[in-house]
């Protein structure tokens, strides 16, 4: 049985995920909040899950992330792109890298673009195909929207990066592969991002109006969005580049 939790953070528009194997007792946790850290153990506990590992799509600068704290709690592997500049001890991830938890497989993909660790991924649940079920996108592609590439400065060269992440990786895949991302309506992440929760490839392609632009108006439009940045920036990515410290 394929376990799936979505959890709507208390920061507004974010999403994260737990996912699983019921029949093994393994999970997989995806962008935890700090202030989730105690649901989703408790969410585990009561599903009899043993959360294997603790993915963060990337070094988030919009919420205090609780994977690295979730991971130590539950025993996990807290774990990051290898091009994460995260300071503390992580499980670094490939392109292409596989994570298993029981039968479902977590293929890892790099989305670069939003930030230079952006990581996409590829979940298939071997027990109903083997073909991937769906994707979870972090912030590189929301539904209605794609991630703002300006967090980290270089925008230019960083939509250009996400551009190429979208169109040369994730819109390979076929049109009915679902997709979530790592926030909705509400975020600051990206401009104009639905409050739907969810969508499909071919949904996004038909209606979702950054991905119907060429690279160069891809590239003016998302770098020209006058977006505020998140509220406690600095304190954010401080502590999220060395969760192992006290916040």
């Amino acid at each position: 049985m394929f376990l799936f939790q979505h959890t709507p953070a208390s920061e507004p528009g974010s999403l994260s995920y737990l996912l699983g194997c019921v029949g093994q007792g393994l999970g997989i946790a995806v962008d935890v909040h700090q202030d989730e850290v105690d649901l989703y153990l408790e969410i585990a506990d009561q599903k009899g899950i043993q959360i294997a590992y603790v993915v963060d799509t990337h070094v988030h600068a919009d919420h205090y992330t609780g994977g690295y704290e979730l991971a130590q709690r539950s025993g996990g592997q807290y774990a990051l792109h290898k091009n994460s500049p995260a300071q503390c001890l992580f499980k670094p991830l490939e392109d292409h890298q596989i994570v298993k938890a029981g039968n479902v497989e977590v293929e890892v993909i790099y989305t670069p673009g939003h930030t230079e660790d952006s990581i996409s991924l590829v979940v298939t649940d071997r027990s109903r195909a083997d073909e991937p079920w769906f994707l979870v996108t972090g912030h590189t592609l929301f539904v209605g929207s794609v991630g703002r590439p300006d967090l980290k400065g270089r925008a230019t060269e960083m939509a250009n990066q996400l551009y190429d992440s979208i169109h040369g990786r994730i819109l390979t895949f076929p049109d009915t592969m679902e997709i979530l991302p790592g926030a909705q309506a509400g975020s600051v992440c990206g401009a104009g991002i639905s409050g739907k929760p969810m969508s499909t490839l071919g949904f996004e392609k038909r209606y979702n109006p950054t991905l119907k632009l060429d690279k160069a108006a891809f590239v003016e439009q998302v770098v020209g969005a006058v977006l505020p940045a998140p509220e406690g920036l600095k304190k954010i990515v401080a502590y999220n580049l060395n969760p192992a410290i006290s916040r």
